[in-house]
């Protein structure tokens, strides 16, 4: 049997990266973290050293994770059913994708931490002295900390629903940002009499329970002052 060209040779490898790349969601995130990773090193002083390394880290992850997939689908052809030697298989293969993972970590931290610590160390400074900055976080980390919570108790959507109240949780810390910001009590009553309308409307429109809003007041109210507190 002649060797096939080498172009064809090509051909096939490349469409077997995009066949991994489009039917396991890890592949994807692999490239995409590769990506990340890589556009931010373009803005961080790294020696080409380390940038070799760092490359040479992000190839030995997604080569981990394309044989996982390879091995995956020639376990699955040959044992469509259950077997303990095809689940050993599969083990076996996605504990070298996690030694890859945990290395691309150490290589990361020893790598790209110290170069992003004098601009982490400056956004930190920024942010104790600027108020937008410390609002904007605030308000961010209540819609992270909302959509979480919603994930974790499976009900709702992001906008729709669920535990906790994210209309709720939003208009309480920005009622609480702007009590900390004015230290004015004719705002603070104004702000969380507003705030305490966008609430009602949730429960009045059957969206959301009592307690599901209660929580979400809490939650935009306690994450609020409690970011204002630390770095302000």
């Amino acid at each position: 049997m002649n060797p096939r060209p080498f172009l064809e040779r090509l051909n096939a490898a490349i469409e077997g990266i995009i066949y991994a790349a489009k039917t396991q969601r890890s592949v994807r995130l692999q490239f995409l973290a590769a990506f990340v990773v890589l556009l931010v090193s373009l803005f961080l002083p790294l020696t080409r050293t380390e940038l070799l390394f760092l490359f040479f880290t992000i190839i030995l992850v997604i080569f981990a994770e394309l044989v996982n997939t390879s091995v995956e689908q020639v376990v699955n052809l040959f044992s469509p059913s259950p077997h303990p030697l095809a689940k050993a298989a599969k083990d076996v293969a996605a504990g070298a994708v996690f030694i890859a993972c945990f290395g691309a970590l150490v290589m990361a931290y020893f790598i790209i931490f110290p170069a992003l610590s004098p601009f982490l160390t400056r956004w930190i400074l920024i942010t104790k002295h600027s108020s937008e900055y410390l609002t904007f976080a605030a308000l961010t980390a209540v819609i992270v900390l909302v959509v979480v919570l919603k994930a974790v108790f499976g009900r709702g959507t992001p906008l729709y629903g669920g535990m906790p109240s994210g209309h709720a949780a939003l208009a309480f810390a920005l009622g609480t940002a702007l009590t900390v910001l004015t230290e004015n009590p004719l705002v603070m009553l104004l702000s969380f009499f507003l705030a305490l309308l966008v609430s009602t409307s949730r429960l009045l429109h059957g969206i959301h329970t009592k307690l599901e809003v209660a929580l979400g007041a809490i939650l935009g109210t306690l994450v609020t002052a409690l970011m204002f507190q630390v770095f302000r």
